[in-house]
């Protein structure tokens, strides 16, 4: 079977493409790109006036699967990936039980392959239950196919158990994601520590938290060779080290999230409005790391615009509405941001701050190229010929209104509420499949 998708935008940086032109699919793979290939083709969609691009990367979400399914399921979550242009997602390990064993990695591939929309790659932990006390089996997650290791939400606190891990990881070719953060420093925290939080009576995490961790990750990395993904970077002080580790040719690479990109901690406020509860902030606001400065906003965007970060990572954390509809001390830490992320994100190139093709790059080469995932899946998000058809089709000016009742996935929690937004996923396709369709 042979699809066209014609008369679009073609947007795909890692092949240096910026035309108007077609993207022929055949049995599920690329075959062609340029103007009028999609000629013969047997079926074709009207991409006029649209960008297409390759399917966006996220190499960091929660689909809570096994254990925690009240607040997402592989089923539910691949779905707001696919409606949010995503054809690959890499979860996270720390479910209930936490992807520890071989069984628990292969468990959640092979309910992926049964019920997810999109392609899932799973990330494994990097000690036993997340404990941060003693290693996992790192080589038989490998074996099992965890294509990276991370103890996501619990950082390896103990330097020389971090150092054994880059050591092994490196021997098995996979990189070790940590969240830095220093728990001694962020201890009882709950938003930055700022006059946000001083107004509104709450404890804060200072920044410093996790500039000493990321300074302390990236000194391991030096030490060891081993390959580091930083999870989440959200300072102006923690990007500073990333720059000069990235000077250095250090085997280091990190993300940022859309709500980093975009929000401060301002938005944990809500004024004197009535919301649920009566409560004068908003829980759907607390993340971790938390929400920084305008002035460290700013500098996640300048550090994504000039490579010093590689990738845009979503950090898609459901929560079921109980665990948000309570005390900010009590709230669980997390956004629901998969079905918002690219539409958030083109908000930057409205405003000039980012040009539409890094944009692209990040959500889509960019993340595969930090975790080595284009070695295991040759292609993964270029529009090359051959590699598999992966495609996100999206209006960049379509306006819509974030309605959390709308979103697919199970997790409602996000602080975009009633926000309008421009930039509208119209349809996603993954392996020549139409996964998703508006």
């Amino acid at each position: 079977m042979s699809l066209a998708v014609r008369g679009g935008r073609i947007v795909d940086p890692a092949n240096g493409v910026d035309i108007v032109g077609d993207v022929l699919i055949v049995d599920g793979r690329i075959a062609a790109v340029g103007p009028d290939v999609g000629r013969e083709a047997t079926q074709a969609i009207d991409a006029r006036g649209l960008v297409v691009a390759p399917g966006l990367v996220d190499v960091h979400c929660h689909l809570r699967e096994p254990g925690l399914e009240h607040k997402e399921t592989i089923e539910t979550g691949t779905l707001a990936a696919a409606r949010g242009g995503f054809t690959t997602v890499c979860c996270m390990p720390n479910t209930e039980p936490p992807l520890d064993s071989a069984g628990a990695i292969r468990y959640v591939r092979e309910r992926a392959e049964a019920v997810g929309r999109v392609r899932v790659l799973v990330i494994g932990c990097v000690t036993k239950g997340r404990r941060g006390q003693e290693l996992a089996e790192l080589a038989e997650l490998a074996a099992a196919g965890a294509v990276a290791f991370s103890d996501d939400g619990e950082p390896v606190g103990d330097a020389r158990l971090m150092r054994r891990a880059l050591e092994y990881a490196s021997m098995l070719g996979l990189p070790i994601i940590d969240h830095p953060e220093d728990k001694a420093l962020s201890a009882g925290g709950v938003m930055h520590e700022g006059w946000v939080a001083a107004r509104l009576g709450l404890r804060g995490v200072p920044a410093a938290a996790e500039e000493v961790a990321v300074a302390r990750d990236i000194s391991l990395a030096a030490l060891t060779g081993g390959r580091l993904h930083l999870a989440h970077v959200s300072t102006a002080a923690a990007l500073a080290h990333v720059r000069r580790a990235r000077a250095a040719g250090l085997p280091v690479t990190a993300e940022v999230t859309p709500h980093h990109l975009t929000l401060t901690h301002e938005a944990v406020l809500i004024g004197t409005g009535e919301t649920p509860g009566g409560l004068a902030y908003d829980t759907n606001a607390k993340v971790n790391p938390p929400l920084r400065t305008a002035t460290d906003v700013a500098a996640c965007v300048e550090a994504l615009a000039d490579g010093t970060l590689d990738c845009i990572a979503t950090d898609h954390a459901p929560h079921a509405l109980e665990d948000k509809l309570c005390e900010f001390d009590l709230a669980a830490f997390g956004i629901s941001g998969l079905e918002t992320a690219l539409a958030l994100c083109l908000g930057l190139v409205q405003a000039g701050r980012l040009s539409l093709g890094r944009l692209v790059e990040a959500l889509t080469v960019g993340p595969a190229r930090a975790l080595g995932l284009d070695r295991r899946l040759p292609g993964l998000g270029t529009l090359s010929p051959g590699a598999a058809a992966d495609l996100v089709i999206f209006d960049p000016e379509a306006e819509w209104t974030v309605e959390p009742q709308g979103l697919v996935s199970k997790g409602k929690n996000t602080p975009l509420a009633g926000r309008r937004l421009r930039g509208r996923v119209l349809t996603t396709i993954c392996n020549g499949r139409v996964v998703w369709q508006e």
